[in-house]
């Protein structure tokens, strides 16, 4: 185990700097993990970021440092460079007139969640966390609570995707328009920074957060084109303990040839994006995983300031499936994670596309609510 602290320590630093990057080390005994704390502690070194329930220590390492011993050792179970992911979000966006009095979006009416509102109480009490740029305060917007994962600040959105992806999720209707499930207790966990991009460590760290508190239902509206162990594990980790997990496929139309992670891990559910005809926008990532679609192209939601802006990206059909979770949990709020995305994709409306683009179908939500009516319904606790 000396042998072990003593690898870390001496690839870590204290601060970063232009010859340093962020590394994430998982051990595979938590008396391992204790240890190497102690002694990045002795040697002055405060690591970037700790998640206790995962053996897992992100810290800044010597670019040049050889990582090959400490990844080879016996009690490691991996290294792996803390990656970035990008938020799944189309550049080109207007902001439009404020309407007069609040109102059922299009892309709302066509997932069918208005019909399930009364039988699934709009959502009322689950709790929901948009994994994002956080969450703006908002006149259609109610915020239970939150988490910054960057530097341990305001949850505050300062890029405006998450307060838009919360929307489409959550918003209330007091003002100008309805989200699909306007109940939900909504929970800010910003992961991603004012560019809309944020370290695996950090998404991590609010993964780890949200189920300490109970909450089961997570919306991921991000991804990246490459691979990270610690991503995969937090992701099965959190289902494994019943929480849904909803990622937005990507945004590299059939350039690629496969989804991004998260979506692509077998634990989530996998949205593309379709239009307002229905067919599979131009920019929704293509291949192996992709579980179901929902509207994505000039979807009008809440944004900073106060104020409503429309938005496209598949970053824009994952909240559906976030809320059509929601709604199924408030009907009955025993429906395992496997459950919800099985009622969910049975129900969907077959569309043109193929599997690879839109898997079964367009989200529809009132069809799968209808399939929990011959279950017995359970009271939910709040």
């Amino acid at each position: 185990m000396k042998a072990l602290a003593r690898q870390l320590c001496d690839s870590a630093k204290r601060k970063p700097s232009l010859r340093t990057e962020r590394r994430n080390i998982v051990l595979h005994r938590k008396e391992d993990y204790r240890r190497c704390l102690k002694q990045l502690s002795i040697a002055g070194i405060k690591p970037v970021k700790v998640v206790d329930s995962l053996n897992f220590i992100c810290y800044h390492a010597d670019r040049a440092s050889n990582w090959k011993q400490l990844h080879g050792h016996p009690r490691v179970a991996y290294v792996e460079k803390d990656l970035k992911v990008k938020s799944h979000v189309i550049g080109h966006s207007a902001v439009k007139t404020a309407v007069n009095k609040a109102r059922i979006p299009w892309n709302v009416s066509r997932v069918r969640a208005p019909e399930a509102w009364k039988t699934a109480n709009f959502g009322s009490g689950i709790k929901v966390a948009i994994v994002d740029t956080g969450i703006a305060r908002h006149p259609d917007l109610r915020i239970a609570g939150g988490v910054n994962t960057l530097d341990g600040k305001s949850f505050a959105d300062d890029n405006g995707h998450g307060t838009h992806v919360a929307g489409i999720t959550a918003a209330t209707g007091s003002r100008r328009i309805y989200g699909v499930a306007p109940k939900v207790k909504l929970y800010a966990v910003k992961v991603l920074d004012a560019t809309g991009t944020g370290f695996i460590s950090d998404i991590v760290e609010g993964i780890d957060w949200c189920l300490a508190r109970g909450i089961k239902i997570m919306n991921m509206s991000f991804g990246l084109s490459g691979d990270s162990q610690l991503l995969r594990d937090a992701v099965r980790k959190a289902r494994s303990q019943g929480a849904v997990m909803i990622a937005s496929a990507g945004n590299s139309g059939t350039m690629l040839k496969r989804i991004d992670a998260p979506a692509r891990y077998p634990e989530t559910i996998a949205v593309a994006a379709t239009t307002r005809g229905n067919r599979v926008a131009y920019f929704s990532s293509r291949g192996r995983g992709v579980d179901i679609a929902a509207p994505g192209v000039h979807i009008l939601s809440t944004w900073l300031g106060g104020t409503y802006r429309s938005e496209s990206g598949t970053s824009m059909s994952s909240p559906h499936v976030t809320g059509a979770a929601a709604l199924l949990r408030r009907i009955n709020p025993r429906l395992s994670a496997s459950e919800v995305s099985q009622r969910l994709k049975k129900a969907a409306l077959k569309i043109t596309g193929g599997s690879n683009a839109v898997g079964r179908g367009l989200l529809q939500i009132a069809p799968a609510a209808r399939l929990l009516s011959g279950k017995a319904r359970v009271k939910h606790r709040h």
